[in-house]
Formats: C-alpha cells, sequence, structure tokens
C-alpha cells in the first residue's frame, strides 16, 4: 500500500497528553499529575539537581498514575494516606511503560513511587530509581494533603502540613527530602504555584518547551496502544473496545481505497477516540439499563474531553478532529460540534462506523453482544436517518463477516494483541 510517514509529535507534548488523560479520573481534581510534577521539580532545584534530572522528575511526575482508570481506585488514594493496594497501579503503569524505549527509563521509579523509603533500602534497586522513586512518593504525598487547601487556606495551612511529613520522615520519606519540603515550605511562591490557573500554564510553558524528541511512526502506535488500554480498563465493559474500533477503522480505510499513511492516521485516531471517557463517572459506564437526561448529558461530553486531550499535540491536530467527531452525524445530528457535512472528512466518518459497529458486537452493561443481522440492521437504520455514512455502511455490509470477525477480536490478521494490564493481572503481578 505503500510507505508511512512519520507525524512530528513531540514526545514532551504526548507525556503531558498521558497526564491531562490519566487526572480526568479524578472528576473534581484534573491537575494532580502536573502538580506532583511540579513539586518534584522544584525539590529537585533546591537539591541542586541539573536540568536534565529537572526534566526527568518533572515528566516522571507526570507519568507516575498512568496505572489508574477508575474512581474507585483514585479515591482510595485520594483519601488515603497508606492504602494497602496502592501498588496495584504501581504495578500497572510500570507494565505499560516498560516496554515503551522513549519512557521505560520512568518504568521502575513508577513501580517503586509508593514503597516506602525504609523499604527501598533494603530492595535491589539503584540509589537513583530509589531516590527519584521516594521523591515522587513525597510530591504525591504532598500534594494529596494539601489538596483541600488549594484556593483557600493553603498559606495558612503549610505549617501543618510540614509537620504531618515530618512524622513520615525516615520511614516512608528520605529525611534529606523532608527537609527539601520544608525548605520550599518557606516560598509563598511555591505553594501559589500550585493553584489549578497557575500550573496549568506552567505545564503548558514546560510542553512548548519541548524535548526536542519527536516519535517515530511505529512509537506513536505503540504510545498510543498504551493510551487506548488505559481508557478501555475504565470499565470491564468497553474492554478491548478502543483496540477494536481501530482495527475495524483501519480495515475499512483500507477497503476504502485510502493511502496507506491515512490508514495508519485512521487507525491511530481509533486508539485514541475514548480518551475522554475517563472524565466519565464509572456510574454511568456501568449502568445496567439506560440512562436518565442528566447522565445521558454526562456521557456526551466524552468526545469533547478527546478533543481537549488531543488538539494540543502539534502534529495531531487532523487526528484529533478525527477521534473527536465520532459522534456526530452526516446530517448534523450527533454531538457535541455539529460540523457541517463537509467538514466531515471520509476518515470522521470512517470512526463513526467503526465506534457504532464495535460497539453493538460488545457485550455492554444493558444488554449483550449482538449477533450480525441485527448489527447490521442498526447500522443500515442510522444510515438511512443520516447519522451515519451511508457508502461505508454499504462497504461493511459488503464485508460484513470480516468486519464481525475484526469487532470481536477473532481474526488475527487484522487485530491488535490484546495486552492485560488489567487491576487482577497487577494483582498477579503483585504477588
Amino acid at each position: 500500500m505503500g510507505a508511512v510517514s512519520a507525524l512530528n509529535v513531540d514526545l514532551r507534548q504526548m507525556v503531558i497528553a498521558i497526564e491531562t488523560a490519566v487526572s480526568l479520573v479524578g472528576m473534581n481534581d484534573t491537575n494532580h499529575g502536573k502538580r506532583v510534577g511540579f513539586i518534584a521539580s522544584q525539590f529537585g532545584h533546591l537539591a541542586g539537581l541539573g536540568e536534565a534530572d529537572l526534566d526527568y522528575l518533572f515528566e516522571l511526575g507526570l507519568l507516575h498514575d498512568c496505572g489508574v482508570s477508575t474512581e474507585q481506585m483514585h479515591a482510595a488514594l485520594a483519601n488515603n494516606f497508606d492504602w494497602e493496594e496502592a501498588d496495584v497501579h504501581c504495578h500497572i503503569g510500570y507494565r505499560l511503560l516498560k516496554d515503551f524505549e522513549p519512557l521505560a527509563k520512568f518504568a521502575l521509579p513508577v513501580l517503586y513511587h509508593h514503597t516506602p523509603w525504609q523499604t527501598l533500602l533494603r530492595l535491589d534497586v539503584s540509589e537513583r530509581v530509589a531516590r527519584m522513586a521516594n521523591l515522587i512518593f513525597l510530591a504525591d504525598r504532598v500534594d494529596v494533603l494539601s489538596s483541600p487547601h488549594y484556593g483557600n487556606d493553603i498559606l495558612l495551612a503549610r505549617e501543618e502540613l510540614l509537620v504531618s511529613i515530618r512524622r513520615y520522615s525516615g520511614t516512608y520519606f528520605n529525611p534529606e527530602f523532608v527537609e527539601l519540603f520544608a525548605e520550599a515550605s518557606g516560598y509563598e511562591a511555591f505553594w501559589i504555584g500550585l493553584e489549578d490557573r497557575h500550573i496549568t500554564r506552567y505545564t503548558w510553558d514546560m510542553g512548548n518547551r519541548g524535548r526536542n524528541a519527536t516519535l517515530s511512526f511505529a512509537q506513536l502506535k505503540q504510545l498510543s496502544l498504551i493510551l487506548a488500554y488505559i481508557v478501555d480498563q475504565k470499565s470491564p465493559f468497553t474492554r478491548e473496545h478502543s483496540l477494536r474500533v481501530a482495527d475495524l477503522a483501519r480495515y475499512l480505510a483500507q477497503q476504502r481505497g485510502l493511502s496507506a499513511q491515512q490508514c495508519a492516521e485512521v487507525e491511530i485516531a481509533g486508539l485514541l477516540h475514548d480518551l475522554g471517557k475517563l472524565h466519565t463517572p464509572d456510574r454511568v459506564l456501568a449502568k445496567p439499563g439506560p440512562l436518565n437526561p442528566s447522565e445521558r448529558v454526562i456521557m456526551n461530553q466524552h468526545s469533547y474531553e478527546t478533543y481537549e486531550i488531543l488538539r494540543h499535540i502539534n502534529g495531531l491536530e487532523e487526528i484529533a478532529r478525527w477521534a473527536a467527531f465520532h459522534h456526530e452525524g452526516v446530517n448534523g445530528g450527533g454531538y457535541p460540534f455539529h460540523p457541517e457535512q463537509q467538514e466531515l472528512s471520509i476518515e470522521a466518518r470512517i470512526i463513526a462506523v467503526a465506534d457504532v459497529f464495535q460497539a453493538l458486537v460488545q457485550q455492554r452493561p444493558y444488554r449483550d453482544g449482538m449477533a450480525l443481522p441485527q448489527v447490521l440492521a442498526i447500522v443500515g437504520e442510522m444510515a438511512q436517518k443520516g447519522r451515519l455514512d451511508t457508502t461505508l455502511v454499504e462497504l461493511a455490509r459488503q464485508h460484513a463477516d470480516e468486519c464481525f470477525a475484526i469487532a470481536q477480536g477473532r481474526d488475527p490478521s487484522h487485530n491488535q494483541p490484546y495486552i492485560d494490564f488489567s487491576v487482577e493481572a497487577a494483582v498477579a503481578q503483585a504477588v
């Protein structure tokens, strides 16, 4: 089909996108990773670390919670200073990063970022890994303890926060690092900089500064797979959804005669299309029945959230639109942008068909997965009403058996291999 050209995508901006997506799980607090990156890098600055190490700490802070996909896990981590299952998300994050060469250097500190200092000293880990992991652990707990005071009385509460952290000096945290926190705590600018409006600007500046490191297309795909795995773990009913939508979208693009470049980029958009669902409450995704009007309004926001995550990444502007338009109708219906028909590209239309087709095939909390005749009937009706592209639905009908097998994950010639980064798999890894 021809060669695929690399997109000029900056790695730092993709790391920020991972944090932006994962932090959506926090619902009412969507800047935790940004603050941890800022806090850790401030500690590193006071310790006299060089620019490369400060950049490393900032990005490690952004990535440290990449193993968190559910509200339940986020709430447990935010509401407890220590939690017996905290290492589960550490193992998930480690497994997500360890085989991706551009980010593999963060894998071990992510694995140990909830390990107490006195335990780390007994483990067979390098001094650098232990120190970086513990700096992130300290920054993480400082942020969790401080979060109720942001925008309120943080400058009045800082002495109390320091007293709380000092209780764990030598056990949970390296005493040297606790003293770095004590020094940082004395600067009002440190605390003011953690307010939402300031931390988002700081992260924006860091993203525009970049790392001067771009991704090959193969690396972009692998990173998109990592993001797809994160969002698909949000609910047991969406497991593999992003992967199979991407597989089916690429297949339809090939059958439609799109270029190799277009097919590859459609696949990336398919992998990323549901990132915004990380901000959808677990109770809405898992509801075993029809959504009420307020729940439907919440659900219908997810594709806009996808756009907001992706549009800030230079080089992914078109892919961001294709991904975000996956619930838009050819007739101007759907949500949330209502683009004109001429704005709805063939790539976006392909993803829309692939998304509906795969969702119908997949088991959901309110119904079983559907048989092929029922799937074809529903997508055909949606095409007649102008919600889906009629030519693409007819193309899917012409290749119905193949599309059905791909959507179910039964066709190894077209499907991404599914790697289990689930909580259950991480628990098995940890014991």
